[in-house]
This record gives structure tokens, sequence and C-alpha cells, in this order.
């Protein structure tokens, strides 16, 4: 089965998303640094497959004397780790900059060998999500959209009570009979009334 094309690239700065979401940072503070990546992780997980968006959350090396790492998560989400000296604006600069002829949609998009992104030829946006001001307007400026972090933790914090939402619409008994929509200690009364042995 082919797969389908995403709506857009998301790309987000992640440390700058943990320090804007008061639950992460609360993590941050309490658990570390890495409970806090894992966390932002897993909620941007079921936010990414539901879209239908690819999203790369990149971290900075965080002073760390280490080479770029690249780990995929799930078919939709991958984490990137700069190298020594790269932040994580440098890095989505960089991706917003290659991207930028084909964000009108006029040329086709092409992989290249040691692109850490996926590239999808009929991607035509790329959506950077960061509370960092002056990163904003370059990334706008190379064409990309911008969402804040606020607003990307509103659309992460919607997604999720949709899928509860279609979960639970699932697990409901679809049964026509009101009997089957009551908990068990009025059904039983409702059967010891039927019985004749309770009045």
């Amino acid at each position: 089965m082919p797969r389908s094309i995403p709506q857009a690239v998301l790309l987000v700065d992640g440390y700058n998303i943990i320090g804007a979401w008061s639950c992460l940072k609360k993590i941050r503070d309490t658990e570390g640094l890495e409970a806090s990546r894992w966390q932002l992780i897993e909620d941007l997980t079921n936010y990414s497959a539901y879209q239908g968006i690819v999203t790369q959350v990149v971290f900075d090396a965080h002073y760390q004397n280490t080479c770029s790492n690249y780990e995929v998560i799930t078919e939709s989400l991958s984490a990137y780790y700069t190298s020594f000296g790269e932040t994580a604006d440098t890095y989505i600069e960089k991706v917003c900059a290659a991207f930028r002829p084909y964000l009108r949609g006029t040329l086709p998009i092409k992989t290249t060998k040691n692109s850490k992104l996926p590239v999808y030829s009929q991607t035509s946006r790329i959506i950077v999500a960061t509370s960092d001001r002056a990163h904003q307007l370059t990334v706008v400026g190379y064409g990309a959209e911008w969402l804040s972090a606020a607003q990307l933790k509103f659309e992460v914090q919607t997604t999720a009570h949709r899928v509860r939402q279609k979960n639970k619409s699932r697990q409901q008994p679809s049964s026509r009979f009101l009997a089957n929509s009551i908990d068990a200690k009025a059904r039983q009364r409702l059967s010891e009334m039927r019985m004749g042995t309770k009045k």
C-alpha cells in the first residue's frame, strides 16, 4: 500500500517547547531533561499520526561534545539531536532554506542521501513550532509557517481529546436496549422488581 502524502512537515524546536509548556518544565525540573524530552515526543506521536503531519523534533546538543543523531520514533515522528556547536534554530533554518524553492509548489522536492528529514515529493508546507521571535521571523522569511508553543500545545491537547472521544465512542455498547446503558446496580434493582423479589 503506498504511503499517503502528509499535509505538512512540522519542525519542532524541542527545548524551546519544553521551556514554554509548564507541564514539560515541571517534568524537566523534577525528573530530568531526558524525561521531559520523551514526554514531548509522546505528546507529539498521536498528534502527528492523527493530523497526517510528518514531525521532526529537533534538540540542541546541549553543550555535549557529540555528533548529530537521528532517531525514528514512528512512521510520522522522528527526533534529531544536533551536533556539538549547532543549535536547533540553525538546523531548522537550514532545512527551511533548503525547502524554500519547493514551498510554492513550483519545483519537485528531491531526496538527498544526507537528508535527515523525511522528504516527500508533493509536500509543499513546512511548519516550525517555536516561541523564539527572532527564529520565527527567519523561518517565515524562508516561506515556512510558524506555530507558537501555546498554539502547538492547544492543537496537541485538542487532538488528544478527539482521539479519546473517538475511542470512547467505539467502546460504548451499540445496543438499542435501555437496560444495557445503565449501571449494574440499577440493572440488578430492575431485575429484582421484575421478578417480584423487591418492592
